[in-house]
């Protein structure tokens, strides 16, 4: 619908499947272009977050020692701050925009991944074949990359659906603060900004609608990340 007073703020009907909002935006089409933004940062903030945490544990657990004991230091001292007010920390340091939400989401996954990397890691060091390698004289980031790296990605690709799901509750979250995407770019934390600041009790379809939309969404990735889970864990697998 067009920005005009009669379309201000109308409850679902016809023309305008789930409503409107203060401005006479189609609260609808907002969503489905909200959902490019929400999926956009989730999916790079995941792939650079938890694929770094990824080599970060690889290389800690095969170097081991006081490379081990730093990085492990290092991670301890990121999770000592909760995920969500660490990113917004980073983000309020910084200036809200998308690139910089993909940055500090991408940068509070690093910890959790490196320490669940490396646990699966450090079993897989004392397997024969990484024993083998290590003593036919194979470099170190050959027998990383070539031995260990194959054997620890079941844990990675589950590790990265579950923490998408992280990634876009805190872009919207981020978003409703005020602090995630700037406000004429539709997202759907935006969108749940906008609908508190209206009042849930004028036009409760304005808050109910993205968030429903965000519910599904991650919803949806944390059974897909169980259902990869039962597939790919040997101990899990027939388990149903």
């Amino acid at each position: 619908p067009s920005r005009t007073s009669a379309n201000i703020v109308l409850s679902p009907r016809g023309d305008a499947w789930l409503g409107t909002d203060d401005l006479g935006r189609d609260v609808y089409t907002r969503i489905i272009h909200g959902s490019r933004i929400s999926l956009r940062v989730g999916f790079l903030a995941v792939a650079i977050g938890v694929s770094s945490g990824f080599l970060i544990g690889l290389g800690s657990a095969y170097f081991g020692g006081k490379v081990d004991l730093i990085v492990q230091r290092l991670m301890d001292a990121i999770l000592a701050f909760p995920g969500l007010v660490l990113v917004l920390a980073i983000v309020t340091v910084l200036e809200p925009s998308i690139n910089n939400v993909i940055a500090a989401l991408s940068f509070g996954l690093i910890p959790r991944s490196a320490r669940t990397i490396r646990s699966q890691a450090l079993s897989i060091k004392e397997t024969d074949y990484v024993l083998a390698a290590t003593a036919s004289g194979a470099r170190h980031w050959r027998i990383i990359l070539r031995h260990m790296a194959p054997n620890c990605l079941a844990t990675y690709i589950v590790f990265a659906t579950f923490s998408l799901g992280f990634a876009i509750i805190a872009e919207a979250s981020l978003s409703f603060l005020g602090l995630g995407v700037p406000p004429n770019v539709p997202s759907w934390g935006g969108m749940l900004n906008g609908a508190a600041s209206i009042g849930i009790d004028v036009a409760p379809w304005l808050g109910v609608f993205p968030g429903l939309a965000l519910a599904v969404v991650v919803f949806a990735w944390n059974l897909m990340g169980d259902a990869l889970r039962d597939e790919l864990d040997p101990r899990l697998r027939g388990a149903r």
